[in-house]
């Protein structure tokens, strides 16, 4: 997924709780230019709209800067919030132009409901996003994990998910994703009546 946002250079001088007061949240914009940095400001209402999208973190956004006759792909790499008020302080963009690979996290989306829930199992989750790294025009829109085959006592491990053609993990293969247990106080025999059960 692309997102657009149009920006402006921070005027200079300026504070950033006065530019905060009239609806605009400080940037800053890094890689478009080598080590070079620049000082930014976005309108608060793009910001939260941006922010509403639960694939901002993981999505390219196309960055606008007039001023500076700049725009191009970047990806949100920090976003600050307030420490009581939870609105937007400060976010920082990166360039991905002169990038071969970039790193995302990716939350991962369970689909289905584990054989082993229905046969009375606890479904737990140990991991819930995936730090990825691929080219920047092939960063998948989402990663929905099947766990319906999923049986008690069975566990779902970094190695049994199936990336996309050129991402990989930047994790250990047996990383535990999820598991389904026996609920506490269940009898062995009963467990092995319950897997017994599905497997026939």
């Amino acid at each position: 997924m692309e997102l657009t946002l149009e920006c402006k250079s921070r005027p200079e001088g300026s504070k950033p709780n006065a530019l905060r007061r009239n609806g605009w949240i400080p940037a800053v914009l890094y890689g478009h230019d080598g080590t070079n940095s620049v000082s930014i400001v976005v309108d608060e209402k793009s910001v939260q709209k941006l922010l509403k999208d639960p694939s901002a973190s993981s999505s390219l956004i196309e960055l606008n800067i007039p001023e500076i006759s700049w725009s191009g792909k970047t990806l949100l790499r920090e976003i600050q919030m307030h420490p009581w008020k939870g609105f937007p302080f400060h976010l920082s963009f990166f360039s991905i132009a002169s990038q071969d690979s970039v790193q995302v996290d990716l939350p991962l989306h369970f689909v289905g409901e584990p054989i082993g829930v229905k046969q009375g199992g606890l479904f737990d989750t140990q991991v819930t996003q995936l730090t990825l790294k691929c080219p920047p025009n092939k960063i998948p829109d989402s990663l929905d994990i099947d766990v319906s085959q999923l049986r008690m006592g069975q566990s779902l491990h970094l190695s049994d998910i199936q990336l996309p053609e050129e991402v990989e993990a930047v994790m250990e293969a047996d990383v535990l994703i999820a598991s389904v247990s026996a609920p506490r106080g269940m009898k062995a025999e009963d467990l092995e009546a319950a897997v017994g059960e599905a497997e026939a």
